[in-house]
């Protein structure tokens, strides 16, 4: 720019000089004046250029200026308006990780304006509210969640801590939510929210847990306590000695089998799950279980013994743990027993099904179980009738560990009940760790092994 304005008043004083000595000084300065008119005339057209350029075409025709000093201008015009669409591209960049990684939170996330109206929220939220992401948006949250305690909280501006809501939920029992807000950028807030159902249901197992398990040894723990303070405080013959401290015995009995119990639980739910490296002849724990089970019957009904049928239809080698298959197979051979009167009628079976998986079932005549307990037996400490559990000998943890074992072996425990009639107890094992039995060398004067009983 000022080489070509030192130029053009180089150029304007030699047209003055030629004019003034051709047609005099006056002449001369009209010469002059049209010279700059003419000049400051196309700096102005080449300005106007420059902006109808940024007007209609923006950067792109900046490119097309010519060279000087409008042309340079465009070029740092043109650079300028790059860096800033540059710039632009990339926070526009960001903000979309941002919100897609916002979108895969596992939480739920709403965020909303000085109002309390909903900007966005991604999916997770639109799940734990019942919002239509499309259809809610800039709708007043208030007006949507209708939860007292979630208006009062919203309304306090205290959000040191969460509030938890119980909301319905389409296809489920109803979720419990989990949710804090955290104000930013003056008025506007982030609502998270996080689904602690799973959470509630386990602390709430675990209240009953603790609560269940006092009572358990509370209970016996009171009698040993009664008990010892009798013999201390009376004198007692030799025969109600005797008699009390079988009492003890028995109620010490109790409180270990709970203990045992107990730790089985714990190591079965601590533990790995058992490999298919280990075969066990399902022959050798039927026939175990079967010893256990007319032992018992001999011992709770000497007079008037149960009748018991035993009956391994298949001889086959079960994969896992022998010791848990054995527990849970004894488990509902002594259920049975104990929940069966005297002279009653149990069935004990072991057999394949059409797609070669294992069946072992208890099949019994006793009272049966009305079908609004059969959802919760297998809950820890659950009894149908908690004074015959207790009469029986029952710790009310069988069936917990039975569906435990069967569930670390890839089965599942069905069971079938009708009151008056009996009750069938069904382990069902997967054919990945059902195989037939390997055949064993013969040895001479050994008779075969039978696979049904009957007594």
């Amino acid at each position: 720019m000022v080489v070509r304005f030192a130029l053009f008043l180089i150029a304007a004083g030699l047209a003055t000089a030629g004019a003034a000595a051709i047609f005099g000084m006056k002449i001369a300065l009209w010469v002059a004046l049209g010279l700059t008119v003419a000049a400051v005339a196309l700096e102005y057209a080449r300005g106007q250029a420059l902006l109808a350029a940024l007007r209609t075409q923006g950067q792109p025709g900046l490119g097309l200026r010519s060279r000087g000093f409008w042309g340079e201008l465009a070029q740092r015009i043109a650079r300028l308006l790059r860096e800033r669409e540059n710039a632009l591209r990339q926070s526009e960049a960001r903000l979309e990780e941002f919100l897609i990684a916002l979108e895969n939170s596992p939480n739920g996330v709403v965020l909303l304006d000085e109002k309390g109206r909903i900007e966005w929220c991604n999916q997770t939220a639109a799940t734990h509210f019942g919002f239509d992401a499309g259809r809610d948006k800039l709708q007043y949250i208030g007006n949507l969640v209708r939860d007292p305690d979630f208006a009062a909280y919203m309304a306090s501006w205290n959000y040191s801590r969460d509030v938890v809501l119980t909301v319905p939920a389409p296809a489920s029992a109803p979720l419990k939510l989990s949710v804090q807000a955290h104000p930013y950028a003056g008025n506007r807030r982030l609502l998270l929210s996080r689904d602690v159902t799973a959470v509630e249901q386990a602390e709430a197992m675990r209240r009953d847990f603790v609560a269940n398990v006092s009572h358990e040894i509370r209970t016996p723990l009171t009698v040993l306590a009664g008990f010892v303070e009798t013999l201390q405080t009376l004198p007692l013959d030799e025969s109600e000695r005797t008699r009390y401290l079988a009492l003890m015995a028995q109620q010490s009995h109790r409180m270990q089998t709970l203990v045992n119990d107990l730790l089985t639980l714990s190591r079965l739910e601590g533990s790995p799950p058992p490999g298919q490296s280990d075969w066990t002849p399902m022959a050798a724990l039927f026939a175990q279980c079967e010893q256990d089970g007319r032992a018992l019957s001999a011992l709770l009904a000497p007079s008037r013994p149960h009748l018991l049928h035993f009956e391994c239809a298949d001889t086959v080698d079960v994969a896992g743990s022998s010791g848990e298959l054995l527990s849970a197979m004894s488990n509902l051979v002594s259920n049975a027993i104990r929940y069966t009167p005297a002279g009653g009628q149990i069935a004990v079976a072991w057999r394949l099904t059409g797609d070669r998986r294992g069946e072992f079932s208890v099949r019994d005549s006793g009272p049966g179980i009305a079908p609004e307990h059969l959802p919760r037996l297998t809950e820890r400490f659950y009894r149908v009738d908690r004074s015959r559990s207790r009469e029986t000998g029952g710790t009310g943890l069988g069936l917990a560990i039975v569906k435990h074992v069967v569930q670390r072996h890839g089965g599942e425990l069905r069971i079938d009940s009708t009151p008056g009639t009996g009750s069938t107890f069904t382990i069902v094992l997967p054919a990945s760790r059902i195989r037939p039995s390997l055949p064993k060398p013969a040895v001479a004067g050994e008779p075969s092994a039978a696979t049904a009983t009957q007594g």
